[in-house]
């Protein structure tokens, strides 16, 4: 049986935290079923610099909460504040 996966893509100083621009992560392994899990997971696991409430979540494309179920094949994308000048 095929375990459930989401595709998590990374930017700005979050890619250079994890070293990648994305990865496949299993579903519900160590209690991951939300954006706020995926992130506290991979912060745990990367040392993001930035804390979860200046950084957005967005499943396939579209900002959402963070208590937003995940479900298998979502592409999560984490997106870090722009600068501008």
């Amino acid at each position: 049986m095929k375990s459930a996966t989401i595709r998590v893509l990374y930017f700005a100083q979050l890619r250079d935290s994890s070293g990648r621009d994305e990865e496949l992560l299993p579903l519900r392994v160590a209690g991951v079923t939300t954006p706020a899990d995926c992130f506290s997971e991979l912060a745990l696991r990367y040392g993001f610099p930035l804390a979860r409430k200046v950084v957005r979540a967005a499943v396939n494309g579209r900002y959402t909460t963070w208590d937003h179920p995940l479900e298998d094949g979502d592409e999560l994308a984490f997106i870090p504040p722009v600068a501008g000048g």
